[in-house]
């Protein structure tokens, strides 16, 4: 197994938006950078864990965990004239871009960006190092165990 650390917006897709959702489950879509689709496409499996962090907001930070529950498949949105995560370079034939569906593990306290900054333990945290835009990003088991312990 693997873990994973996976961004969205609030404004987006929050956590609260995936617990109501049916089944709980919802298209990772929108990944417009090939180190996280690939990521997706050649590392995760079902089963993987990864917490799914708020981010471009007022408080970022880790807002529950998920899991994945479907392997990599091309994202609907880059066939979509007009939608903001169309690409005219992609074909049904030859999708550029993938999405993994995950579902809802559990919503947890939010554990802020600023709070993960401050544990030593976690200095070498892939969403902690400079210059660090991925939204997807590979976690430690040691870096996901010491984690684990400050969400509720």
């Amino acid at each position: 197994m693997r873990y994973w650390l996976m961004k969205s917006e609030p404004s987006d897709v929050s956590i609260d938006d995936l617990a109501k959702l049916p089944k709980q489950t919802i298209d990772w879509y929108g990944v417009r950078n090939y180190q996280a689709r690939n990521f997706m496409r050649d590392l995760m499996k079902v089963g993987d864990l990864a917490f799914f962090y708020h981010s471009n907001c007022d408080v970022p930070g880790i807002a529950g965990v998920v899991k994945v529950s479907q392997l990599a498949y091309p994202d609907r949105f880059q066939f979509q004239k007009g939608h903001k995560y169309f690409d005219p370079k992609s074909t049904p034939e030859n999708p550029r871009w993938l999405n993994v569906d995950v579902t809802l593990v559990k919503k947890t306290n939010l554990l802020s960006l600023k709070e993960l900054r401050e544990f030593k333990a976690l200095e070498n945290m892939r969403i902690l190092q400079k210059g660090n835009r991925l939204s997807i990003t590979p976690v430690s088991e040691d870096e996901w165990k010491f984690i684990e312990k400050y969400l509720k």
